[in-house]
């Protein structure tokens, strides 16, 4: 079985993230850190949450914000207050996440104009195969990318 949505990213993934790997030998951005937000159950903690991110971020003084979400469904509304949180704060944000037809977003809002979508199947659904269901080279390059563009035209 490959990781997806449904199973979640493995550790070794995330020590091998390809984002990071991206980010961290492009010359023109600076990696400030990696902040590892949860998905609490309740509405009211979601919000807290994507609040004090932003909060962080903010207090950083960053430039740029890439946003990756592990899961689907009920992470979306985690996933996109964050984005709305950061972007409210007028800091530019591309949000990387599992779509195709399986993984529509249950929630959305007007800072979530640049998303990258991993999903690579045909279908448009999360497959057992390795490779398809989570980020790659290309989708760290593409959100690095957009980001920059947003940066530039803030």
């Amino acid at each position: 079985m490959g990781i997806g949505p449904s199973t979640k990213e493995t550790t070794l993934h995330h020590f091998r993230d390809p984002l990071l790997n991206v980010i961290t030998k492009d010359k023109d951005v600076d990696l400030l850190g990696v902040i590892i937000v949860g998905t609490p159950q309740d509405n009211k903690d979601k919000h807290f949450v994507g609040e004090r991110a932003a909060q962080w971020v903010e207090s950083m003084q960053v430039d740029g914000v890439i946003i990756s979400a592990d899961g689907w469904g009920n992470s979306d509304v985690d996933f996109a207050n964050t984005i709305e949180e950061i972007g409210q704060k007028n800091i530019p944000v591309v949000g990387l996440s599992f779509i195709g037809k399986q993984g529509k977003f249950v929630v959305t809002n007007k800072y979530m104009d640049t998303i990258v979508d991993f999903n690579k199947s045909k279908k448009g659904i999360e497959t057992e195969v390795v490779g398809e269901n989570n980020i790659d080279k290309i989708d760290a390059k593409k959100s690095l990318a957009l980001l920059k563009l947003k940066m530039m035209r803030k």
